[in-house]
């Protein structure tokens, strides 16, 4: 009988693994690019720009992609999770 990897094993496993950070960039940096056009593209067309305009528009996507990458790691964990329970 194999020893069920920890929790925080899983989670490192799987924010170190290469497939889940492209998944969470292609999909964040999408869904983030698209609330920013939204919620800031009004302001960049009338040249309304001050510098909350700015951090928002830096951090909508930064926001985008750290939910996808919390989900596309919860989902690898899980995964692992299903796959360790199968092999016993």
């Amino acid at each position: 009988m194999l020893a069920q990897p920890s929790t925080w094993d899983l989670w490192k496993q799987a924010l170190s693994h290469w497939g889940v950070w492209k998944r969470s960039l292609v999909i964040g940096l999408t869904v983030g690019c698209i609330q920013l056009i939204v919620n800031q593209g009004d302001h960049w067309l009338h040249g309304r720009i001050d510098v909350g305009v700015v951090v928002k528009t830096i951090i909508t996507p930064i926001i985008g992609v750290a939910v996808a990458l919390f989900s596309a790691a919860g989902a690898f964990v899980e995964l692992r999770r299903q796959a360790t329970r199968i092999d016993e």
